[in-house]
């Protein structure tokens, strides 16, 4: 066994715990189908959002630590349930009236209401698709469209008309009384109107494998079970993919834990064992509500790549899955930085450390890069307040001087990361800025900052400079002394809390600093 196999086995990094999890689920013997299949679902009912990303990222993470532990192959499909009829239209779209004349239809019947595509479901499914390319992911995508439409579910689908009694009453137990009563495990797509009906059967032929009912005008009609012609709800839906497919691996919200006995029995009736689950905590928006892709809030894919790299969103879905999060804009400079922290440690660490560490599970190809990232992002938002930088070559003209041998060229996250500093500071930090004059006791602590930084002929590194604004504070009988600091923040950066002031002088100069402790005295930079 080799050294990383060997520690895998033991680490107690999440994707390792629950890849071994999923290995004992053969460890008699391997699977017939020849593979393990791990899958996603999604909802194309809205815009992909964050969370979807999330999900195939961290399935992502898991199929890559069971393929160190083990030599079976692997297949990850990412399922879109685009056949799903629309219930309502969500408000973040155009359109609004055109799209409200095709509720229940289901979502590949439903006109684009940006015109781009066949479909709103092919529209929604093409956005998924480039998000998931976007982070190189390895997987196949079904449509659920096709999935019934080809055949594909039929097998699985007649086998639902012979437990269709069985199934029911796994469903009925779990309905309220007044949902039961018109409550089928089948919906119908109206023959006529092409849209998704809710209504009750009136007969289950299994022997033929047709279905009899009424639609909502009270007029009969029999239709067989495949081709298309019928879906599952979407509780059904789940187990039965689960055995139509064989999955052995799917994670899911924490919304829908309640419903995972359903899913297995459902999966176990129609004659497939239940995949391994993986329950994980939901995503919340900056006032603690559950994002939502009909609602639009909280960030999305796009929105986070605007301000920051591919690489840190994914270090912030790989940490506490368990856990709820925020997941809004003012999380993105620490996910930034603490990424790079764990870039910087992991080419100092053993086997079972490296592991343990999210950028081993980030960088799936083993290829973990090293970190240029002299500068943190933290540090480069407050050079871009303090130096008004509109651009990134700004920027470039202080961090030659704090470091002299990086260039764009040989330090390319760094550049990026200058890039995206500008746009974060000019879109958050600015509009929020509130400065203020200092008080007596912090004007003379400042007076005498600025007046030891123009007289200072010594080094200019971080260690040094921070001493020396250190020593400042403890001279004017700040205690405790990050109340000195948070004075320095608020009176010069217009903010409560900042980076380490003497890596900032490093970075801003020490005359320009002197400089702007001056202005900010003056009163010069509200």
């Amino acid at each position: 066994m080799s050294e990383l196999r060997e520690a895998a086995m033991t680490s107690k990094a999440w994707p390792f715990e629950e890849a071994r999890r999923l290995l004992k689920r053969y460890e008699k013997a391997p699977p017939e189908k020849g593979y393990v299949l791990f899958e996603t679902g999604y909802g194309p009912s809205g815009l992909p959002h964050i969370g979807t990303f999330g999900e195939v990222l961290r399935t992502t993470m898991i199929r890559r630590a069971f393929e160190v532990i083990s030599d079976i192959p692997t297949r990850l499909i990412c399922f879109s349930d685009d056949l799903d009829g629309m219930r309502k239209v969500p408000g973040n779209l155009p359109n609004q009236e055109m799209l409200s004349q095709h509720l229940q239809k289901p979502l590949t019947s439903v006109p684009d209401p940006f015109e781009e595509f066949e479909s709103f479901g092919h529209h929604n499914n093409a956005m998924l698709r480039r998000f998931l390319d976007t982070f190189g992911f390895e997987y196949e995508f079904y449509s659920a469209t096709d999935f019934y439409k080809s055949g594909q579910f039929d097998e699985t689908l007649l086998k639902a008309c012979e437990k269709y009694d069985e199934i029911m009453a796994v469903m009925l137990k779990s309905l309220r009384e007044e949902r039961q009563q018109t409550y089928s495990i089948f919906l119908p797509l109206h023959p006529e109107t092409g849209r998704v009906l809710y209504v009750p059967m009136k007969n289950v032929d299994a022997a033929k494998g047709e279905i009899t009912f009424d639609d909502e005008d009270g007029r009969e009609w029999t239709l067989p079970v495949t081709g298309g012609n019928v879906k599952f709800q979407w509780k059904p839906d789940f187990g039965a993919r689960w055995a139509a497919l064989g999955v052995d691996f799917e994670m899911y919200g924490k919304d829908h834990s309640t419903n995972t006995p359903i899913y297995d029995k459902i999966c176990r009736i129609l004659g497939a064992p239940a995949p391994e689950h993986f329950v994980y905590e939901l995503f919340l928006d900056d006032q603690g509500q559950k994002i939502s892709k009909s609602t639009g809030n909280g960030i999305s894919i796009d929105e986070w790549l605007t301000y920051a790299s591919t690489e840190s969103l994914s270090y912030f879905m790989f940490q506490k899955p368990k856990t709820a999060k925020r997941l809004y804009f003012d999380v993105i400079p620490k996910a930034v930085d603490e990424y790079h922290q764990q870039l910087r440690a992991y080419h100092t660490q053993d086997a079972a450390q490296q592991l343990a560490n999210p950028v081993f599970h980030i960088h799936s190809d083993g290829e973990v890069p090293q970190s240029t990232m002299v500068v943190p992002f933290s540090m480069l938002l407050n050079l871009a307040s303090a130096a008004g930088a509109e651009d990134k070559d700004a920027m470039w003209g202080f961090i030659k001087r704090y470091a002299p041998d990086a260039t764009p060229e040989t330090h390319a996250d760094l550049d990026q990361a200058a890039g995206f500093a500008v746009r974060y500071y000019n879109d958050f930090v600015k509009p929020t800025k509130t400065y203020r004059a200092p008080d007596e006791k912090e004007r003379a602590a400042m007076e005498d900052l600025a007046a030891r930084l123009e007289a200072h002929d010594g080094a200019t590194d971080d260690e040094t400079l921070q001493t020396l604004v250190f020593a400042v504070g403890k001279d004017h009988g700040f205690e405790p002394l990050r109340d000195w600091f948070k004075a320095l923040y608020e009176v010069l950066l217009g903010q409560s809390q900042g980076p380490r002031f003497g890596g900032f002088i490093a970075l801003y100069g020490v005359a320009e600093s002197a400089a702007l402790i001056r202005k900010g005295l003056a009163g010069e930079l509200s």
